[in-house]
């Protein structure tokens, strides 16, 4: 479990204390999401960084399960060109490697799902000026956390199939 630690400490934190996230620690954060795989290498994301109050809060008011982000200097709308076929899955392989990432630098975050419910899509895409041909996957509302939760692994032995 030791070499792994870094994964199993990426949980999911809904709480911020009041301090900006590095534009160094920013830049890590979205080379960490691109350097995920995607189908036929197309890459078909697109990354809207948001540190304005204004729009945080008109996110937390717009998303039901994002309240967080009233408090979160930082939050990462992660986007995918529509037109690529498998755009779901390589846009969830970004976010999660954009997570993973944040927990190793010592920030917090949460994903917030938006896709594929179409009302909020569209609300989200107005705010944030999202060009055409592109749709908001989710959106990770992160920070220095406010908040500590241990690490820890799900493993369940019962969700589990071998075929030898």
């Amino acid at each position: 479990m030791e070499r792994l630690h870094w994964i199993f400490k990426r949980r999911s934190i809904r709480r911020f204390v009041d301090r900006p996230v590095e534009k160094e620690k920013v830049e890590l954060l979205l080379k960490a999401a691109m350097a995920a795989p995607s189908a036929s290498n197309r890459q078909p994301w697109r990354f809207v960084v948001i540190t304005r109050r204004e729009l945080l809060n008109k996110l937390a008011d717009i998303h039901r399960y994002a309240k967080m982000l009233y408090e979160a200097p930082l939050c990462i709308c992660v986007c995918g060109n529509t037109e690529a076929k498998h755009w779901v899955q390589d846009c969830s392989a970004a976010m999660e490697n954009l997570l993973l990432a944040a927990a190793n630098l010592d920030l917090g975050g949460v994903w917030l799902g938006v896709h594929p419910n179409a009302e909020l899509e569209a609300a989200i895409k107005e705010v944030l000026e999202i060009p055409a041909g592109y749709a908001p996957l989710g959106m990770a509302a992160l920070g220095y956390p406010g908040e500590t939760k241990p690490a820890q692994t799900r493993y369940d032995e019962d969700k589990v199939e071998y075929r030898e």
